[in-house]
């Protein structure tokens, strides 16, 4: 806002836009406009759930059908997770004041990773406000120079960043090259500690790291194996622990991180495992030490999700069955889902603008599927990231595939 506007309480000695300060940010901007990677979020009206109400850049109102949440099970809005935020705020407050360390730790805290630790079949569990945060805690505590992290290169971009942030040698390997894995293990043999770093589900293409092939490597080239089980927790295994529980490898894995965010409908990200790591993460993380405390009523509303996913396991059953039906309707109308075997199903549709159009004409008839591009995924491989929820209206799988068949018809088809 420039200094003369009347609207503006603040003045500065000089106009730093008029002159040209931000030139090189607004031949950025415009680069990334002409490819169509532009990102403009829409503004929502509605609590999250399966029917979504959006107002555009026009300043219409609409109701969409929401194939883009990451909400799973339906709980940002659950009633008893609104009641258990509720209270919280009225008790504790709404901001938490200080770092866990210092005055920031109420019981609703500990009582949320008191739940986490046992849902998760863990000794602790360590909360954190996002779960970028908890993957930047743990890689930057445990790896350090002299040490060497691979990561899966379809990794999360959080698992990417702690990896270069802990002063480790990084090394990757092909998404699922558990060969080429081993060929790197075998390499740092001698070089310090070695962390394999990997998602259990991956968020872009919806499939499963190859947990039991990696696990099965520890005996050969022994390492740290550290899962994000994001997006899996609540929806995959006997108890909803995740990917490593449904393969049956938990026992590998040392270190699980997961979000609040997700399945659980909350806010947060937490990490879980043995009573000696927690506590050295809660000493020497410093995205838990330096960090204000994530608000009480967002730890409360955890315990309240967790109990529910545990109580209601018919919950993922729900989401995996219409996973599964709408991925065989996808494919039996000719469109190409591979390689998920999850509630994430991409259609791949080529070039940026392509996806870009083709979301619009979704938006157009009703459905909101979002048009993932770069940076998030590699040039020419933007996709309509499809995400089921459970509780979806019984003809949205028919609606979507109208509004796809529409695009298809358009010349916008997926290449």
């Amino acid at each position: 806002m420039r200094t003369s506007d009347p609207a503006c309480p603040m003045t500065f000695p000089h106009d730093h836009d008029a002159e040209g300060r931000f030139d090189w940010l607004r031949l950025r901007l415009d680069e990334l406009a002409d490819a169509d990677l532009i990102r403009r979020p829409f503004t929502v009206e509605s609590a999250q759930g399966p029917v979504l109400t959006v107002v555009d850049d026009a300043g219409r109102r609409r109701e969409l059908l929401n194939f883009c949440s990451n909400n799973y099970l339906n709980l940002a809005a659950d009633p008893r997770v609104i009641a258990a935020a509720r209270d919280a705020v009225e008790r504790w407050g709404v901001g938490s004041g200080a770092s866990r360390l210092i005055s920031g730790t109420t019981s609703p805290h500990r009582q949320a990773e008191a739940a986490l630790a046992d849902f998760m079949g863990a000794d602790d569990a360590l909360l954190l406000s996002t779960g970028y945060m908890a993957n930047v805690a743990v890689a930057t505590a445990l790896a350090g120079r002299g040490d060497t992290v691979l990561l899966d290169k379809l990794d999360h971009a959080s698992l990417i960043d702690a990896a270069r942030q802990c002063g480790a040698r990084l090394r990757t390997y092909p998404h699922g090259d558990v060969d080429r894995l081993a060929d790197l293990l075998a390499r740092a043999d001698g070089t310090g500690r070695r962390f394999v770093l990997t998602d259990s589900l991956f968020s872009m293409d919806g499939d499963f790291a190859p947990l039991r092939e990696i696990a099965a490597l520890k005996s050969r080239h022994p390492f740290t194996l550290i899962v994000d089980e994001a997006h899996a927790i609540g929806v995959f295994g006997r108890t909803g622990r995740g990917v490593a529980e449904l393969l049956e490898v938990s026992d590998a894995v040392d270190v699980t991180v997961g979000t609040c965010s997700k399945s659980l409908g909350g806010a947060g990200g937490f990490v879980a495992g043995d009573r000696v790591l927690i506590d050295a993460l809660r000493n020497t993380a410093r995205p838990f030490v330096y960090s204000t405390a994530p608000p009480a009523a967002a730890a409360a509303a955890v315990v309240a999700a967790v109990e529910i996913v545990r109580s209601e396991p018919q919950r993922r059953g729900r989401l995996l069955a219409a996973a599964a039906s709408l991925r065989a309707m996808l494919a039996e109308a000719g469109w190409d889902v591979s390689p998920s075997v999850s509630q994430i199903i991409p259609i791949a549709w080529g070039g940026a603008s392509r996806a870009m159009e083709a979301q619009r004409v979704l938006l157009d008839r009703g459905v909101l599927a979002a048009a993932i591009r770069p940076p998030t995924v590699p040039r020419g491989t933007s996709r309509l990231r499809l995400s089921v929820m459970d509780g979806l209206p019984p003809d949205a799988p028919t609606r979507l595939l109208d509004a796809l068949s529409a695009a298809r018809e358009r010349g916008v088809g997926a290449k």
